[in-house]
């Protein structure tokens, strides 16, 4: 087999890349962190024709200016010697937005190959691209392809292969008008984007002037091109006298001659440009309305709700009885084998009852993740993220804030993350600061449980309740905090409105799997270890291993910190002890509540009214079970959030500061909402 191809999967954010590379590489894929920074970094394998190739998909950007972190780790992987080739992924129904990212790339002397996707939209609209045209104008293959339907696929990557070894794009065929050149060769034959004579006339001198100091430098042009941008890293990497050359910064002179060009390229190559996605504009006239996009939001979202209760309820069940039977099969054989009962015990109430206890919610959490899954393939979520952008500036915020928090209702960890991409400090702590107040998907077993057993049919609105009081608190916080150091948001959003589409089933598969995947992989390592860590400080006391569970660790931590939490409605040492295994996972509350209550399959219809039974008699109604859900809602996140909010500040004194305020913050709200449904 010949030497593995090192591709480079790049492209503007929805231009369907993703979705392209998981059609090459299917669920065989590596997901991990870029070195030393925050930003993903996804590879993938795949063969055609004998020839193996390493696919990387790097993050969606607009350019390669190195403004912000993905933009920088795009721009260094593609140009290290790890990427052979680049496919320039383009959304084809927008080409004129996707172009300049392409010069962009061809300007950098590496083989790039474009890959013109979501060609199906660009029939829709009654538009044609002339692929003769297009390669002459820009020197570099260019083939139609569809993520979604999976064609022009193998075509691609042999495209690629026979590609890499063109180091120089071309040959180019321009037919400019207008437009002569006093230079002794012409430009025009050698490179696709050619600017005008003044700034070719910089590009020429200080390409002698780095010819004479820096030898060894590959791509000249490119590093002359950005030295008149007075782009920093190429600044620093070659310094160069060239005040007689530079008196200003040419970034802007450049853009506008780039998509000079892009306008000349979209005249010749793109047939029927007039046609519209007339259907999008007719949807988004609700969608984007400024009165009628927020309501239509909680709208879907209610719904999505309904469905995560109603079918994700009834499959359940059938989750439920298989763990009956498991905790059965467990405990006769267990008896028959004359197994020791503090093993039996740690078996059948730790590992069975607390892991299990979490594995039945499986069916809600997947329809969640299925939906919002859907929401986000449609290109429906965007909008959200523009509808709220007025709302998120009102409250001092950039309306790029919102993104994060809309990721934090799947996983706080990379909603965290996220806020990453604010330009400013003090915009990136507020977000940080807010974020875990949204109601991730590990909350989701806490509320179901609690809410089913104390609102029966009125549990799918007391869930959605908890997903509504996350966002105002979050957005109350955030316009407090404004109020007091006088910000406002000096950014607006910028985003992309895609085109709806049919939500791709393989990309939503995908999706959906890693995120079912992450939560068994969390059931099978950080809630197994913290059931038996839990059915430890329950079994053994100051004494030893203790029958009586009001003599064990648990009892004695718990009783302690009773006082604090009675005034909350939470003045109970199981529930207190349950808190707090929950800073582990949040999925943890349920199965400590399974053992710390002593009861088995604590999800089951039995194990619920076996539980509603005993917090009856300890006094616990459904202000208390409501006041639980708020309180856990709101206070201190995971470990894995707590790791994470550190790594993004870099301070150990803000990260305490954001976990006792949210610790306040629970403790105040469920005060309030426990005494106002005792009334």
């Amino acid at each position: 087999m010949a030497d593995t191809i090192h591709i480079a999967f790049i492209g503007n954010p929805n231009c369907g890349k993703t979705t392209l590379f998981n059609a090459f590489t299917g669920a065989n894929l590596k997901v991990a962190n870029w070195p030393g920074v925050t930003v993903e970094k996804k590879e993938g394998k795949t063969t055609y024709e004998g020839q193996e190739f390493k696919l990387i998909d790097l993050p969606g950007i607009y350019s390669l200016t190195s403004y912000t972190m993905e933009e920088t780790v795009s721009r260094e992987c593609i140009m290290s010697d790890e990427v052979d080739v680049i496919i320039n992924v383009i959304d084809a129904s927008s080409l004129e937005r996707n172009l300049y990212l392409t010069l962009q790339l061809l300007e950098l002397g590496k083989p790039v190959v474009l890959a013109l996707n979501m060609m199906d939209i660009v029939e829709e609209r009654g538009m044609e691209i002339d692929f003769h045209r297009l390669p002459e104008m820009l020197g570099t293959p260019a083939i139609p392809v569809s993520a979604r339907k999976k064609t022009g696929l193998s075509i691609l990557l042999h495209a690629a292969s026979h590609h890499k070894e063109y180091q120089s794009q071309g040959p180019y065929i321009h037919h400019h008008k207008d437009k002569h050149s006093s230079h002794r060769h012409n430009h025009h034959e050698e490179y696709a984007m050619v600017y005008e004579d003044y700034i070719e006339d910089k590009i020429d001198l200080i390409m002698s002037a780095l010819t004479k100091q820096y030898p060894e430098i590959v791509n000249k042009r490119w590093h002359a091109i950005k030295l008149l941008e007075r782009d920093s890293t190429v600044t620093n990497s070659c310094p160069l006298s060239l005040e007689n050359i530079i008196c200003k910064s040419y970034e802007k002179d450049i853009i506008n001659q780039k998509y000079d060009f892009i306008e000349e390229i979209i005249s010749e190559v793109l047939v029927n440009k007039s046609e519209k996605a007339a259907s999008t504009e007719r949807i988004d006239r609700y969608m984007t309305d400024r009165w009628l996009g927020l309501p239509i939001f909680l709208c879907i979202m209610a719904l999505v709700f309904f469905f995560t209760f109603t079918i994700g309820d009834w499959l359940k069940g059938y989750f439920e009885i298989a763990l009956e039977m498991i905790s059965q099969y467990a405990s006769s054989g267990l008896a028959s084998i004359h197994t020791n009962a503090m093993l039996t015990s740690l078996i059948v109430d730790g590992i069975i009852s607390g892991v299990g206890g979490i594995l039945t919610f499986l069916p809600n959490i997947f329809i969640l993740f299925l939906a919002l899954a859907i929401l986000e393939d449609s290109g429906y979520m965007a909008r959200v993220a523009f509808v709220m952008d007025d709302i998120m500036s009102m409250l001092g915020l950039s309306g790029r804030a919102f993104l994060p928090l809309l990721l934090g209702f799947g996983c706080t960890v990379p909603a965290v993350m996220a806020s990453r991409a604010l330009e400013h400090k003090k915009d990136r702590f507020k977000t940080v600061l807010v974020t875990p107040f949204m109601s991730c998907s590990a909350r989701l077993p806490v509320y179901v449980l609690f809410s089913s057993m104390f609102f029966g049919k009125y549990a799918m609105l007391v869930c959605y309740s908890m997903y509504l009081l996350g966002i105002v608190v979050a957005i109350g916080t955030a316009y407090i905090l404004s109020k007091l150091d006088g910000s406002k948001a000096e950014h607006t959003l910028l985003i992309e409105l895609p085109e709806y589409k049919s939500p791709n089933a393989r990309t939503i598969a995908i999706y959906v799997w890693q995120k079912i995947k992450d939560y068994l992989t969390k059931a099978g390592t950080v809630i197994f270890i913290a059931s038996i860590l839990m059915w430890a400080v329950l079994n053994f006391g100051p004494h030893g291993y203790v029958t009586d569970i009001g003599e064990s660790f648990g009892s004695l931590i718990g009783k302690a910190i009773v006082p604090v939490f009675t005034p909350i409605g939470l003045g109970y040492w199981q529930i207190i002890v349950a808190l707090i295994a929950g800073i582990a996972a949040k999925e943890v509350v349920v199965s400590s509540c399974s053992v710390l209550f002593g009861i088995q399959n604590i999800t089951t219809a039995r194990g619920m009214d076996a539980m509603v039974a005993t917090l009856g008699e300890l006094g616990f109604g459904a202000a208390n079970a409501y006041a639980l859900m708020v309180f856990c809602l709101l206070y201190i996140p995971c470990t894995a959030t707590i790791a994470t909010i550190h790594r993004e500040l870099g301070s150990i004194k803000q990260t305490l500061g954001i976990l006792l305020f949210q610790l306040l913050t629970a403790w105040s709200i469920s005060f309030l909402v426990y005494h106002i449904g005792l009334l």
